[in-house]
């Protein structure tokens, strides 16, 4: 197998350690969208059938929450005893809070949480909003409801999302939750009651008591487990029809933008019953069949990995185990090809048992070689997964994937990923991580493996042309981070560049000082156009300006040679650093 140049990969692994010393500032993952309060979106309801960087800007440790909370009669004399119970293990179990899990760190600056906010019309600042973008972005995230008093991960909020709805060159913004039976079942309650699964299993003994007192909740009818206890906070998707918010944890919530640009939770989609305990958050629909592929893991007992389709009408076809999985792995992305689906098993995974023995639930091995797993789309078991090592690759986020041929017509896949160099970092010390981007290609006929550095860059959050899922694409787009979560930049970069290092990033757009941005997001100028360019399109993001603490809706042509800024529109609250979002057009929306 050929691997990464020696000198290249100390290189990056020299800057990560200078990065290392001191642990006084910790910078975590961004936060996304909210809303409706009102109690008639606040459903619970199982959908069975088909549709058709931030600094603080002060030394106050005072952490900004919601304000809206339960509205009617005090909870249960049962609850409050499991209440003061939850507070004694906060107090006398639990151990010091990490810096890395400080609530007053992690929800800093534009971190905080906000409220919800009903739909709002905006201020165009600079530009205008252009036809083809009528429609809506859509971003989520996670904004606790509560303040945490104990250890807290930014993983660990509860789903969000913002929208930002585009007719006829005006903007309406909407903050809502999405309503899951956790987030309803809390805010009833007024204080939180499910276990934080990223930080809330810090300490043996204080593990144990959180988990027993977690079973007593679902035993005596406070909380059941069975209808979700999901944040629904990290992405969201739109195949058979319909608009899902997704969380690894959880099924997804069935989400629904209104006329005039309000978001309702509908309740949590099972597919009618196909679907019973979890879905990736994220979901590849290929644009040509509108077949979209899926998976989820098991934690606790094998198969630890199922993967699974729907067609084009949303219904869900027949479960794939895959047997040849030796522990829970932690797969946060895959892709696929026109022919097949690639899968990554990383030195990450998920260790119930070291929750109990005082580690985290998720945890990394570093004994362990990460390897690809790829599977034939049409495989009628998922015992055809066929594995290929691939040492020191952690992929968190994949780009995309396609098929190609060597010189004798046999397969070759071609994926290009976004590798974590100090994987066993990245759940606590984000500000350390880099991530390099990389295209990897396997020979299915001779297993070789060869591996090529796209980018020195610390790279993350990339996206492509949605069209261009799972066929050669030219083009990505991504968060230029230094360090981690803190993108000042956004880069297009051009994969047919094959000189240079950084050769391929070919143009990019600096936010300004003090300014950071998400996720890009790309929307064809005209989808329906069959010449369409691969590039011809729009850029969109959120950008936070910490000066003013104010947050913009970004639009930048992607085809322009400096990214150059079509639209700019300033929203009527700032939104918190986040993690994925879709454009949605108003033909989908209806």
């Amino acid at each position: 197998m050929d691997s990464l140049p020696s000198s290249f990969v100390r290189d990056i692994k020299h800057q990560l350690i200078t990065k290392a010393l001191p642990m006084s500032t910790v910078r975590l993952p961004p936060a996304l969208l909210p809303l409706p309060s009102s109690s008639s979106c606040a459903y619970i309801t199982t959908i069975s059938s088909n549709r058709t960087r931030g600094k603080p800007k002060s030394s106050k440790s005072h952490v900004p929450s919601p304000t809206s909370r339960k509205k009617g009669e005090s909870p249960s004399l049962p609850a409050l005893m499991f209440k003061a119970l939850d507070d004694i293990i906060v107090d006398f179990l639990d151990p010091p809070i990490k810096p890395s899990l400080d609530p007053r760190t992690v929800l800093s600056g534009n971190f905080a949480p906000v409220d919800e906010l009903p739909p709002t019309e905006c201020e165009v600042l600079e530009g205008s909003l252009p036809q083809c973008l009528d429609g809506a972005y859509i971003r989520n995230g996670p904004n606790p409801q509560f303040v945490p008093r104990g250890a807290y991960h930014l993983f660990d909020g509860d789903g969000m999302l913002h929208s930002i709805r585009i007719s006829r060159g005006r903007a309406t913004f909407c903050s809502r939750y999405v309503k899951t039976n956790k987030y309803t079942v809390e805010h009833n309650l007024g204080f939180p009651v499910v276990p934080n699964i990223f930080s809330g299993f810090s300490g043996g003994m204080a593990s144990v008591a959180r988990t027993a007192l977690f079973l007593a909740r679902a035993v005596t009818g406070q909380f059941n487990p069975f209808n979700g206890f999901g944040q629904a906070n990290i992405g969201l998707a739109f195949f058979g029809n319909g608009l899902c918010a997704l969380v690894e944890s959880d099924l997804p919530y069935s989400v629904r933008l209104t006329p005039d640009g309000d978001i309702e939770t509908l309740g949590r989609h099972n597919f009618d019953g196909m679907l019973s305990v979890s879905m990736t958050a994220h979901p590849k629909v290929d644009p040509e069949t509108g077949e979209a592929y899926a998976y989820n893991y098991n934690p606790f007992f094998p198969p630890f990995q199922t993967f699974f389709k729907f067609d084009r009408e949303g219904v869900k076809h027949t479960d794939m185990p895959v047997l040849s999985l030796s522990c829970p792995p932690f797969i946060h992305d895959f892709a696929i090809t026109r022919k097949y689906t690639v899968f990554p098993d990383t030195q990450m995974g998920v260790n119930p048992m070291g929750v109990v023995l005082g580690g985290s639930l998720v945890g990394l091995n570093p004994r362990k070689v990460p390897r690809i797993g790829i599977v034939r789309r049409d495989a009628g078991s998922g015992c055809e997964m066929r594995w290929f090592d691939v040492p020191g690759c952690n992929i968190m986020h994949i780009v995309n994937a396609w098929d190609e041929e060597d010189d004798d017509g046999n397969d070759v896949v071609v994926t290009v990923a976004s590798n974590i160099m100090s994987a066993e970092h990245f759940l606590e010390r984000l500000d350390i991580v880099h991530g390099l981007m990389e295209k990897i290609t396997i020979n299915l006929k001779d297993g070789r493996v060869s591996r090529r550095p796209i980018s020195a860059m610390n790279l993350d959050l990339p996206v492509i042309n949605p069209a261009y899922i799972g066929k050669y694409s030219r083009y990505v787009y991504a968060g230029i981070a230094d360090p981690m979560p803190e993108m000042s930049v956004v880069g297009k970069l051009d994969l047919a560049k094959r000189v240079g290092i950084d050769r391929c990033v070919v143009t990019s757009r600096n936010y300004g000082p003090g300014s950071y941005g998400g996720e890009p997001f790309f929307v064809a100028r005209d989808p329906e156009h069959p010449e369409a360019k691969e590039n011809d399109g729009h850029i969109v993001s959120h950008v936070h300006d910490e000066k003013v603490n104010e947050t913009r809706f970004l639009m930048m042509d992607a085809k322009s040679p400096d990214l150059d800024v079509v639209a700019a529109v300033r929203l009527p609250q700032h939104v918190p650093y986040g993690f994925h979002g879709i454009f949605v057009r108003d033909s989908d929306l209806s």
